[in-house]
């Protein structure tokens, strides 16, 4: 799943939802999604804007930490699952207007999709709905934050929610507080949610009845992937795959973004991502980014040698 929303989501970017084709006196021009206009990133005008950006992205993230932790704290959990559904919606309406043609008729139908997913995924906590949106909404949002970033920014973000994420889950385990609260009051988790049972469970299952299933309460496993851990990979690779040639200080030779290079992020974040899983232990939480971030590093530091 994790792989699968990479993919979809330089899609995504690529296809560059915000804009559209059309023909005006005969010439194919690209003018902006009205149907998005209202959610569009700023155009960068000077590479100053980047480090402004780059300082509201900031602001803004520790905004929305703040607040989701207040939320949490004092449970006010009617709040919480409109600010989930209104981002889910809003996300999902941005990756199918990659997808679907740009006319009335689509994107009335993107907007009919986007709003029952979204009240499904928080309302009624269908798995298979949860599991299936969270693939096309990383995409939507990473779309929006790509072209207000740059080489630099990525990299100084990708460190920054790194110790973040490991003061978070080892030092003052706000993480496993909110992701708990998430599953157990809210019903809800804003990431991957991949239930399991043991062998021996399983093999109790099929001995027994479908009448006794029904009645029986079974305790399962959770395997969890927090959004943070998908969307930034799917943001790091989407800057490099619109990125041009970039000169690097000290006499370096030109980093050169594209499509190749983007897949070098995603594999290195992927790998990232296997180890954790490979050597990390059950019952324990773990900050995923660090080790996604080293991936995704290495990722860019083989791109740049080959290419």
């Amino acid at each position: 799943m994790f792989v699968a929303t990479q993919f979809i989501g330089l899609y995504v970017i690529n296809s560059d939802p915000f804009h559209i084709k059309t023909e005006i006196n005969g010439t194919t021009e690209i003018v902006k999604n009205p149907s998005l206009s209202w959610i569009e990133p700023p155009e960068i005008q000077e590479q100053s804007d980047f480090g402004v950006y780059f300082g509201s992205i900031v602001f803004a993230f520790i905004i929305a930490v703040l607040i989701l932790f207040l939320l949490t704290k004092f449970k006010i959990d009617f709040i919480l699952k409109i600010w989930f559904f209104a981002v889910v919606a809003i996300a999902l309406f941005i990756t199918f207007n990659a997808f679907l043609p740009k006319t009335i008729y689509f994107i009335i139908l993107a907007i009919a999709l986007s709003l029952t997913l979204g009240f499904v995924k928080i309302f009624r906590q269908n798995f298979l709905v949860h599991n299936f949106t969270e693939l096309l909404i990383y995409p939507g949002i990473a779309a929006v934050f790509v072209p207000i970033l740059n080489l630099w920014s990525i990299i100084i973000l990708l460190l920054i929610i790194s110790v973040y994420d490991i003061w978070a889950v080892w030092h003052s385990g706000v993480m496993q507080k909110m992701a708990k609260y998430q599953i157990n009051k809210l019903k809800i988790f804003a990431g991957f949610f991949v239930p399991y049972v043991s062998k021996k469970v399983k093999l109790k299952l099929k001995k027994m009845k479908k009448s006794r299933l029904k009645k029986k309460k079974i305790k399962v496993n959770v395997a969890i992937l927090g959004g943070g851990d998908v969307i930034f990979p799917i943001i790091t690779a989407g800057v490099i795959l619109k990125l041009g040639k970039i000169n690097l200080p000290f006499g370096l030779p030109n980093f050169t973004g594209g499509l190749l290079p983007a897949l070098f992020v995603i594999a290195g974040a992927t790998l990232g991502l296997a180890l954790l899983f490979v050597f990390s232990q059950k019952k324990k939480f773990y900050p995923a980014m660090p080790i996604i971030t080293a991936g995704i590093f290495l990722g860019l530091l083989v791109s740049y040698i080959l290419f």
